[in-house]
């Protein structure tokens, strides 16, 4: 079958499930592996061109690990790294022994055994990364965690495929890893030296065309991931070192901008090439085993995160959402088993139970991270075993007072011109935002602040709205808006409520449920363009000063990142 007519079909039949996971309100994730198994050998066997379309995947993959290493400045990594090599290196190794200890006591060997543990300890960077972004959660503390000691267990699962690999070339191990690591280093010093001294001038000169600057991020990107691909590195690696080489750059949010559309698309064909690769034998015999060890996953992997993390001193909300995140296995997973059987170590028996593991997994954790805040809600009170007691380190509190007149919640974007309207009265006010780099700003600037989500409602039970007379929110999140309304209404009804939606249909649930104003923003763009020309008419030099205003107000909020919109839930 021609290449572009399988592609067509690919997608067509993607797009019908998806619309139907749509209309279900189930996540596309799932829609999308769904698709893969219609289109695999098992249904419609139509994918036949494996090796183009993982060419495809791929792509997708290194803009998705590119854009996040835009986001991992030096700053990122100061403040998330400590935790995240602790909570990856003991996640894995707390993991490895668990699952060694289940597997031999379902009669395992000792071989299959620690094939199957060391499989069960890594999670799948690609499907938390989708999730993450979908939520607008990769700013979140938890989101950089997570992204820290995800990239901790890539490295590892490369070390280990590495090690794997070469007993069959009969390869000395001592050499290998000197050799890995001596490479690896050097590799790295370059690349720091030419993210700080050398891009920056190109970058500045190239970022007068975007299509340029569109054009050179995609080749930087696809060039080293290349390199480290052809130096038996990780090409995911590669792709992410790309983008912390330019994380520095102050174009970094027009280049993650420009890229997500093409990294959305690609992403795609990755998750339905997966369902199509899934394999599907008979389990019985194995069924006891799959069960126990995707409970494990799924709930023993996250139990070990937020042991490690309480004892680091971080809250259990941060603890528990982190944790989420590795409630499954990943596709190095599947690898490793699937290098154990070709070396003859492994049956394929093996392989159809890792396999079935991992789908179980990928479609759990999935639901877990999507429904992460009611979850939470719902079992916040049986956590508190896993919080160490006394200050927090992920506390963030700025403010000595308890009592004020507004709560903006939400400094990003729309909060930016309220605060600037806020400084100006002599209202007693505080800023939450769920950014730490945004508070540690805030409070520099010596305004009353604190880190926290709206959609926590133990941090909502933390905060004195019963004197408060006006409460903003900016996240344009219904369900966090609707639980912000119900609590401000517990304490305090005389207390004017403004909340953004980005839905007709919702905005009017939200004023049902007790919003005082919906902001719109979509909308709001039209009626003060209105307003501009009622008051000025045809008076030129009037616009030219509003221009004037408007040019300022876009170069300051560019250099606080502000630079590109995004749908935050901040």
């Amino acid at each position: 079958m021609d290449v572009f007519l399988e592609l067509s079909m690919i997608i067509g039949i993607t797009v019908l499930v998806s619309g139907l996971m749509k209309l279900l309100r189930q996540p596309l994730i799932i829609g999308y592996i769904i698709a893969g198994i219609i289109v695999g050998p098992y249904f419609l066997d139509i994918v036949n061109s494996t090796e183009t379309i993982s060419s495809l995947s791929h792509i997708g993959i290194a803009l998705l690990l590119f854009i996040v290493g835009l986001g991992l400045s030096p700053k990122v990594i100061k403040e998330v790294g400590k935790v995240s090599i602790i909570t990856g290196v003991g996640q894995v190794m707390f993991t490895t022994l668990i699952g060694f200890a289940i597997c031999k006591l379902f009669g395992f060997t000792t071989v299959t055994s620690l094939y199957i543990a060391v499989a069960m300890t890594f999670s799948s960077t690609i499907i938390i990364m989708k999730i993450l972004s979908d939520k607008s959660d990769m700013k979140t503390l938890y989101g950089r965690i997570a992204i820290g000691f995800l990239i901790v267990q890539d490295l590892i699962a490369i070390f280990i495929l590495m090690v794997v690999s070469s007993t069959s070339n009969g390869f000395v191990l001592k050499d290998l890893i000197f050799g890995t690591l001596l490479n690896g280093f050097g590799l790295l010093v370059i690349l720091c030296l030419v993210g700080v001294y050398i891009l920056p001038s190109i970058i500045r000169i190239i970022a007068k065309s975007q299509e340029f600057l569109l054009l050179f991020s995609m080749s930087w990107c696809m060039a080293l991931a290349s390199l480290f691909h052809y130096l038996n590195f990780s090409m995911e690696i590669g792709a992410l070192l790309a983008g912390f080489t330019l994380s520095l750059s102050p174009y970094r949010y027009e280049i993650s901008c420009k890229l997500k559309s093409f990294r959305d698309f690609f992403i795609v064909l990755f998750f339905v090439l997966l369902g199509s690769q899934m394999i599907f034998a008979d389990v019985t015999v194995y069924i006891v085993p799959i069960i126990v060890l995707s409970s494990f996953i799924l709930f023993g992997n996250p139990l070990i995160v937020m042991v490690l993390m309480g004892l680091l001193g971080y809250t259990r909300r941060n603890s528990f959402f982190a944790g989420l995140t590795v409630a499954q296995i990943s596709e190095f997973s599947i690898i490793l088993i699937a290098l154990g059987v070709k070396m003859g170590h492994l049956t394929n028996e093996i392989l159809v139970l890792v396999t079935s593991v991992g789908l179980i997994t990928i479609a759990g954790s999935t639901y877990m991270m999507l429904y992460s805040n009611k979850i939470y809600n719902h079992i916040s009170k049986y956590l508190k075993i896993f919080e160490r007691s006394g200050k927090k380190v992920d506390e963030h509190k700025y403010h000595e007072s308890e009592d004020y007149d507004i709560i903006l919640f939400g400094y990003n974007r729309i909060g930016y011109d309220l605060l600037k309207y806020l400084e100006k009265t002599k209202n007693k006010f505080l800023v939450v935002d769920y950014d730490p780099e945004t508070i540690l700003k805030l409070a520099r600037e010596g305004i009353d602040c604190r880190y926290g989500d709206g959609s926590d409602s133990e941090f909502l039970n933390e905060l004195n709205f019963s004197k408060v007379k006006m409460i903003i929110s900016t996240i344009p999140d219904f369900d966090t808006n609707l639980l912000l309304i119900n609590r401000v209404k517990e304490h305090n009804d005389k207390a004017i409520i403004i909340v953004v939606s980005t839905d007709i249909d919702k905005s009017i649930e939200l004023y049902n449920k007790g919003a005082t104003y919906v902001i719109m923003p979509h909308f709001l763009g039209g009626q003060h363009t209105t307003t501009l020309i009622e008051n000025y008419g045809f008076d030129f030099d009037k616009f030219v000063e509003e221009r004037v205003a408007h040019i300022e107000n876009l170069k300051k909020r560019k250099r606080r990142g502000q630079a590109h919109p995004m749908h935050d839930r901040h």
